[in-house]
Order: C-alpha cells, then structure tokens, then sequence
C-alpha cells in the first residue's frame, strides 16, 4: 500500500488529461496515485517507472511529485518556518504545499524565519504533519568517541534527564542534568565533549571542559563576577549548591577549585558569606 511521507519506484498504469496514475504495479491498479500532468516526465508511457515522493495536496488528496522534499518519514531535518497562524505553523520543505507543524508538536513557541528541527509523522486525521520531538528518529550510531568535540541542537529540556541534542541534527546526545551548566537553551546550538558512549550508541555529553581546563575558564567567571559585584561576592564557598549554580554556572566542587586556586595565588580573602578581591 503506497503510504505518505515515502518515496516510490512506480509504474505509470493509465494516462489522464490532468496527468497520469502511478501503481506498483500494474496488477496493482487499484492502489495508485496521481502525478499532475506538469511533473510527467516528457516521453512517458503506460509501462514506464518513475521515482516520485508522495504526500498530499492542498485539498488533502494523495498526490506524487518528483520534486525532491527537504524531509521524508524517518529522517530528521533543519526547516525554515515559512508563516505562522492560529492552527500552528508551516514549514518550507520544498514542495508545494508548506508542512503543518502542529502546537502541540512545538518545543517553544516557533517564529517566521525561523529554522526548527523536526520529523514527520501521520496525524489521527491522516494528514502528514511535522514535530520537533525528533528522539526516535536520531541515528543512535554516531562516529565520535569519548574526549571529541560536538556540535548539535538542544531540542528538549527534562529537570529530571538534562539536555536533549541532535549532534550534527543526525545523532542521539544527552547533557545529564548534573551536567547542565552555563547557557543551554531550548531550540539553540551548543558545542559539548562527548563524555560517554553508551552501548546502545547514544552520547553523553558535557558543556565543561576538562577539570585542569575548566578551572582557568572557571577562575576568569569568578573575577568577572567580583568585578561585576565591586569586588566583593555576597557568598563564599559555603553557600548553598543551589546558589552558587545561579550565581557562577558552576557546581559546588567547581566554584570551590577555582577560590582555592585564587586563594592561593593570593588574589582574594574569604570572609564570614563574602569573597573580597584583593
């Protein structure tokens, strides 16, 4: 059975005025679909095959097209956000009809000309429609190895898991939660170290450095932060996990390495709750 979203190798079975139906086979005649006359390759006959992608049209018809879409079912692909309504918006993916992508298949709010991350998938009415929520359409075998250098879409956020990202907007990565640091947004690009391959293939990554690289970028946060402040922090190493993570992007133990290597270059005084530059 022809279905939406595919691409098919077809066989021309009847030729009609408006163009001509298309068939598996023709002992399959009655599953086809129409290739409007303007896109029948010129020279075509009854018997001839031609590769086409089938989707629907704008009155929600089966229709086949050799135009090559942006995006097929299964695939993950970057598309530009063509007009936004009260139904959602519509996405430019090369054909004629835009693509619907759906509220509730947004993750955030969605702008025209904006480029988003989606898949495709059949609504309850039928319709070929698009989402960002991409997970099980990523490549979980990727080519990287622990310590590389990635590039990739955040396109989910979970308080429990951590930062969803399609690396290369191909592979399945994952910034664990105790991971997240610094600004990791929803819909934006960030470059991260693969940290773990999991058996399935999956990445884990961080957006930290190594700890012996880190702490210089960590110590130059911390004089900023002092300078920002007048010289003089309203909390030292003894304030809540929770506190120094809003304050500095750091965990605990890295906002701790960085003061004791600061306290012993002798470039600060730690204080009853403050951190003075000296």
């Amino acid at each position: 059975m022809i279905q939406l979203g595919q691409w098919y190798d077809l066989e021309i079975v009847k030729t009609v005025d408006f163009g001509v139906y298309l068939a598996p086979s023709a002992s399959q005649a009655d599953d086809r679909v129409l290739l409007p006359r303007r896109q029948v390759p010129e020279g075509s006959r009854v018997g001839d095959r031609i590769t086409v992608f089938v989707y629907l049209d704008s009155e929600d018809r089966l229709i086949a097209t050799v135009r090559e879409p942006k995006l097929v079912m299964g695939q993950v692909a970057e598309l530009t956000v063509a007009q936004v309504n009260k139904y959602g918006a519509f996405l430019d993916w090369g054909l004629e009809k835009d693509l619907m992508l759906p509220f509730k298949q947004q993750r955030g709010r969605v702008e025209q000309g904006q480029k988003v991350l989606v898949s495709l998938y059949i609504d309850k009415s039928g319709r070929l429609c698009a989402t960002m929520n991409v997970y099980k359409n990523l490549c979980s075998k990727s080519p990287y190895q622990v310590g590389d250098q990635v590039t990739g879409r955040v396109y989910e956020l979970s308080d429990n898991f951590g930062a969803f990202v399609a690396v290369d907007n191909r592979y399945s990565g994952l910034i664990p939660a105790k991971e997240l640091y610094g600004e990791v947004e929803l819909g934006k690009d960030v470059k991260a170290r693969v940290t773990r391959v999991l058996e399935d293939g999956r990445l884990n990554l961080s957006v930290r450095e190594k700890a012996y690289l880190q702490i210089d970028r960590d110590v130059e946060i911390i004089l900023r932060l002092l300078d920002s402040y007048e010289g003089s922090l309203p909390f030292n190493d003894k304030a809540a996990p929770e506190v120094i993570k809003h304050e500095t992007g750091m965990s605990k133990n890295e906002f701790k390495r960085a003061i004791g290597r600061l306290l012993k270059e002798g470039r600060i005084q730690i204080g009853d709750r403050v951190i003075r530059r000296i």
